[in-house]
């Protein structure tokens, strides 16, 4: 094997670990998010949201002409959590109001309604705070740029995304969890009753 195809190798392993690194990190968050749920349809609400502030990544780096790099993996990454963090303070309201015996469509806006100030100001201040990185210069300045990029483009995508799909992603999954729920339940009164 010659230096360059050995070189080439060991480019392709690399290209592959971080997709595998996400897909972790997404499941690690999902596993988490179930054990705190105790049920699998609020984190399926939240986790959602995480595949749609990629594409806020993907534009932020198209409109910027920057290309996908370890930086910008690691912003990934970082996304997975910050992402989840505006679709938990959703849902988790909103679980809240549905436990208060609210229709899931009641709930869901109620949640959005009253936590809509919180969601924006920790986004705003999240996008703020790491603004700098975009208009890093000097030494190193490719991959704060690269982080920012990162980001600053997806938790713009996850606000927007929270905001808007969070809501229907709590109605359709937990409508969902709540229907399978049910057949047990029935089942068993029914035994109960005979």
């Amino acid at each position: 094997m010659s230096y360059q195809e050995k070189r080439l190798s060991e480019s392709t392993s690399l290209t592959e670990n971080p997709t595998f690194i996400l897909i972790l990190s997404i499941a690690l968050v999902f596993l988490v998010l179930t054990a705190q749920y105790e049920n699998w349809t609020s984190p399926m609400a939240v986790i959602a949201v995480v595949p749609l502030s990629a594409l806020g990544v993907v534009l932020a780096l198209l409109s910027r002409g920057a290309d996908n790099n370890v930086y910008t993996q690691i912003g990934l990454v970082l996304l997975v959590a910050l992402a989840s963090k505006n679709a938990i303070l959703i849902v988790e309201f909103a679980a809240e109001q549905r436990r208060d015996s609210k229709s899931l469509v009641e709930a869901a806006i109620s949640a959005a309604t009253l936590r809509f100030r919180a969601i924006l100001m920790t986004a705003f201040s999240l996008i703020l705070g790491f603004f700098p990185l975009l208009v890093a210069a000097g030494a190193g300045a490719a991959s704060r740029q690269a982080v920012g990029n990162a980001v600053v483009g997806g938790m713009a995508a996850a606000t927007l995304f929270s905001l808007l799909l969070v809501l229907s992603f709590f109605v359709i999954f937990r409508s969902l969890g709540e229907m399978f729920d049910s057949k047990p339940k029935n089942e068993t009164a029914m035994e109960n009753a005979t």
